[in-house]
């Protein structure tokens, strides 16, 4: 499924020459990195470095997940008030390792758009699975078949531990698919104005600004609204050696639609830290760009 990659010109945009020296920096210590930025605007691809490569991306298959739920529901085929049963609980195999909010919660079951702001707030894995359960994972795997979206997808519900028979990672994708998707969902055209708006509320709740987004400055619990003349809707997938962000950032000078993967040896602590330091010098980037 791995498709050849595609470097970055040798000459980026004026404004991201630091991304593209803290990715290649990672990158020659061996760190797997694939980056994309389109400007919002004209539409113009501003940074590419392998951004066709087909990497794991922790939990942001659940995106496709979350337009699945929202298309059901302005369809009808979904209620929004739909109560799910939370499928497991701390210490099974299906979902947990821990994470999340849902599973230390004393009530087992929660509206449908309830799950999904936990998706997009805290990338939920009692809520991922209950929504996976209910609409089902081929008709997440058919609606991004729809979106023209071939090389992202979400594979399988979260687990807390992966045998031989499961697939290899909760999901993968391109960082040019992700950055594409990103920008047509803020601009309404993913299955529709209602669609879209519905999936941006959902990520706006996110609370990961521990990577891409980590420079701007931003109230982790708080950014729904402009701050500074600054708006973020992001969502970021975290496994072992894993960490992916797709998202828009807005300012007074414009928007842009990114995303960032990085798949490394997670053995030291220093290695995560290079890593993450990499991802700040593109959010650096970002914000003086749409500054």
């Amino acid at each position: 499924m791995v498709e050849a990659g595609r470097h970055a010109p040798p000459s980026p945009p004026a404004g991201l020459g630091r991304a593209l020296t803290a990715l290649g920096d990672v990158a020659a210590e061996g760190v797997r990195v694939s980056a994309s930025v389109w400007d919002l605007d004209d539409g113009t691809e501003l940074l590419a470095v392998d951004d066709r490569v087909v990497l794991p991306v922790g939990q942001l298959g659940a995106v496709l997940l979350l337009i699945e739920v929202s298309a059901q529901i302005e369809a009808g085929q979904l209620g929004a008030l739909d109560e799910l049963e939370r499928i497991a609980g701390p210490g099974s195999r299906a979902a947990l390792g821990g994470g999340g909010i849902w599973s230390y919660l004393q009530r087992r079951r929660l509206a449908v758009t309830d799950a999904a702001a936990l998706v997009g707030a805290v990338r939920d894995p009692a809520a991922v699975n209950a929504l996976l359960a209910r609409v089902g994972l081929e008709a997440v795997r058919a609606r991004a078949d729809d979106l023209g979206v071939r090389n992202t997808a979400l594979l399988d519900e979260i687990r807390s531990e992966r045998g031989p028979d499961d697939a290899p990672a909760p999901s993968v994708g391109s960082t040019r698919e992700l950055a594409q998707l990103t920008a047509l969902l803020a601009q309404g055209q993913v299955v529709g104005s209602a669609v879209s708006s519905r999936v941006l509320g959902w990520l706006s709740l996110g609370v990961d600004l521990s990577f891409v987004a980590a420079p701007l400055g931003l109230d982790p619990v708080s950014h729904r609204r402009t701050d500074h003349d600054l708006q973020l809707v992001n969502a970021v997938g975290s496994d072992r050696g894993v960490r992916s962000e797709l998202g828009v950032l807005r300012g007074p000078r414009g928007g842009v639609a990114y995303a960032v993967t990085m798949t490394f040896d997670d053995l030291t602590l220093d290695r995560r830290l290079r890593v993450l330091a990499a991802a700040r010098a593109v959010g650096v980037d970002l914000l003086a760009r749409v500054r």
